[in-house]
């Protein structure tokens, strides 16, 4: 019987790319492949990179129904998908935010929706290298984090990082607007904080504010 794993293998094997390589172009780990592919698991949130890497549609390869791909096979994704030797591709995060008011992320038209920065970069920005979707870019809109950040800048966000850590930048949703704003904890609770002091700090409801990441602006890249 086929399933996601079968499918998974079978062209795995039929492009000639190890178990491991796979893994890693989708940011998960070699055994969580392995289970996938042996049926000890149903799928994976990273399915997407898995079919990206494989040439294949997502909905075929989870269903087995439907067109499996593109007509002309020798000219698959690969090259638009895989990241160069010795880069690190950083996806968008779903949108840009607000350095106002706030913003819904349809509001603009993305400029920029992946890139890729050289490992040595990266190193000197980060001082490491970050797992595969670990960080994300989202470009920010707005004044309210002037001179900090500029209208455009391309920032750099931590997903991993989705709760309060210290008073940082962070990537926060407040009724349905994503803004890069600093947290600062005080003593009365916590504050929404812009750099640019035309914009005061104000004490969000409890619960209102969801942390999305945190904000590398010291790692950023402007402007767009």
């Amino acid at each position: 019987m086929e399933t996601i794993g079968s499918r998974i293998r079978a062209e795995r094997e039929a492009l000639g790319i190890s178990r491991g390589e796979l893994a890693k172009f989708a940011g998960i780990a070699p055994t969580t492949l392995s289970n996938l592919e042996l049926g000890l698991s149903k799928s994976t949130t990273a399915l997407h990179r898995i079919a990206a890497r494989l040439g294949v549609k997502t909905d075929w390869l989870e269903t087995g129904r439907g067109p499996k791909g593109d007509e002309d096979r020798s000219v698959a994704t690969i090259s638009e998908t895989e990241t160069p030797p010795g880069y690190v591709r950083f996806d968008l995060f779903e949108g840009g935010a607000g350095m106002g008011i706030g913003m819904v992320n349809q509001d603009y038209p993305e400029v920029v929706k992946t890139i890729e920065v050289a490992e040595w970069e990266v190193r000197r920005k980060l001082g490491y290298l970050p797992k595969p979707g670990r960080i994300q870019i989202i470009t920010g809109r707005g004044p309210s984090m002037r001179p900090k950040l500029e209208d455009g800048d391309i920032v750099w966000i931590d997903i991993s990082c989705d709760y309060f850590d210290g008073d940082d930048y962070y990537l926060i949703n407040i009724g349905g607007e994503t803004q890069i704003k600093m947290l600062q904890k005080r003593g009365d609770g916590l504050y929404v904080v812009s750099v640019n002091t035309d914009f005061p700090a104000y004490r969000p409801d409890p619960g209102d504010v969801s942390i999305l990441g945190k904000a590398l602006i010291h790692a950023g890249l402007r402007k767009f």
